[in-house]
């Protein structure tokens, strides 16, 4: 290492991921120092990335970095992140900045920064979506922190990250505390969502529709070049034309029927029970997967009458019905991070979270741009933009999901997406007669429309 030489920034944890960012910032004319707890990481940066300043130790790292030191931390979520922290904490400087740009929960973020803030150093937690290639040539970045320390980072961050058809980066600042691991979560919610929906416009195109690979990979073309162009459309119609070199058969038809799943999106869905948020179409997108790893009993006689009428149309209805269920989740997820800045007074910007996404991250749209424009006028469902959508949409969307039924097809999130929908416009849910059974059995009370109070009826005495 050469100890006269200074960095602008400092990579911990040298995985595809760090490697990338490392990179990333050098092609922007940053010079970085890079670090890996694992010897043999070290030894393969040292043959590999001659152009950075590679770090034998925290202590050296600490050496050649400029005042703030800016450590990004590059190290797989949990233990192994205090433990980094824990090796950098006694040598940093009152100030220096530690940056986490794992996929932590948010509130082990904010566990971190108040420990942190006691010895007087900074921490951030970063969100980064967009995957290898994301991080090599620019990612969607997500923070959140102390405002002096998310000053300190906005100009190499937002140098690195994706930039949008209006040249604007897709690095934002989402507030204090864990607001930037928050988005990332729900984020990736929705990710869960928007690829279960496409799963299942698979399963309908493949299934009742009897369409091969070709004729799918097609549909999703067309589909992307549409009202619901995206990256996640855009990787379907490439999965579904890829042929398996040593069969060649469709390489999809040969992939085991079981989707894995890390942590983000349960949390997503389990902040939407603490917030109180409906996110069905996460939820669904997050069950859908933990099914895919039970027995199922495809064996079993099924006793409904299946119906195959009015599959013929099946693809046309998919194009058109998916931007009111893209619609529907991204909405979902934006009213829970509504909710989480309400309830943990962050000042977290709506718009500014969709504009974020616009590039970048895995679930970066066409739409986006529209609705982080609605999201300035408040409820972003009631926008004149949602209503267009849902002109164009709404009925196929009813259509496909009836076909569906019908055709005894597994829909979960564009079911729960429509669903939704209904149930956000609807004046009533049927709230009041279940208050009117919790009363009954538990004299719990409810709340009339007519008058002030809470009130308990004597359910089985005379009415």
């Amino acid at each position: 290492m050469d100890t006269n030489a200074r960095a602008d920034i400092a990579v911990v944890g040298l995985g595809v991921m760090g490697r990338n960012l490392a990179l990333n910032f050098a092609d922007h004319g940053f010079r970085v120092a890079v670090y890996d707890p694992f010897p043999e990481v070290l030894e393969k940066a040292r043959e590999t990335l001659r152009d950075l300043v590679v770090c034998e130790s925290p202590e050296d790292m600490v050496k050649v970095l400029t005042k703030p030191a800016r450590i990004l931390i590059m190290i797989k979520a949990g233990k192994p992140v205090d433990d980094v922290i824990d090796s950098f904490a006694p040598i940093l400087a009152p100030d220096d900045i530690l940056i986490d740009g794992g996929n932590t929960f948010y509130r082990d973020t904010e566990r971190r920064q108040e420990k942190l803030k006691a010895k007087g150093l900074k921490f951030v937690g970063l969100g980064v979506s967009g995957g290898e290639e994301g991080a090599r040539f620019g990612p969607a970045l997500m923070a959140g922190g102390d405002a002096d320390a998310l000053a300190a980072i906005e100009a190499p961050f937002s140098a690195i990250a994706a930039k949008a058809a209006d040249g604007a980066s897709c690095y934002a600042a989402h507030g204090p505390m864990g607001a930037g691991h928050f988005v990332k979560m729900v984020h990736n919610g929705i990710e869960y969502g928007l690829m279960q929906m496409l799963a299942e416009c698979y399963l309908l195109l493949s299934g009742p529709a009897e369409q091969d690979h070709k004729e799918i990979s097609d549909c999703f073309g067309v589909m992307n070049a549409g009202p619901a162009a995206s990256y996640l459309a855009e990787i379907s119609q490439k999965v579904m034309a890829t042929i398996d070199p040593e069969t060649g058969r469709p390489l999809v038809e040969l992939i085991r029927d079981q989707a894995a799943h890390k942590g983000t999106g349960r949390w997503t869905v389990e902040a939407g029970l603490e917030y109180g948020i409906a996110v069905p179409s996460v939820a669904a997108g997050f069950l859908a997967r933990a099914l895919s790893g039970r027995e199922r009993l495809t064996g079993s006689k099924r006793t409904l009458p299946l119906s195959t009428d009015a599959t013929g149309n099946l693809p046309d209805l998919a194009i058109k019905a998916f931007p009111a269920a893209m619609l529907s989740v991204y909405v979902q997820g934006l009213e829970l991070i509504a909710e989480a800045a309400r309830d943990n007074g962050w000042d977290t910007d709506l718009s500014s979270v969709a504009r974020g996404w616009r590039a970048g991250c895995i679930i970066r749209s066409a739409m986006l741009d529209p609705l982080s424009d609605a999201c300035k006028e408040g409820d972003a469902l009631a926008s004149p933009f949602a209503e267009a959508t849902l002109e164009d949409a709404e009925a196929a969307l009813r259509a496909i999901v009836t076909t569906a039924a019908l055709t005894a097809t597994p829909t979960p999130a564009l079911s729960s997406a429509l669903s939704w929908l209904d149930g956000r416009r609807s004046a009533c849910l049927g709230a009041n007669f279940i208050q009117g059974q919790r009363d009954y059995f538990g004299a719990h009370t409810f709340e009339r429309v007519d008058r002030e109070g809470h009130f308990h009826h004597d359910w089985m005495g005379e009415n």
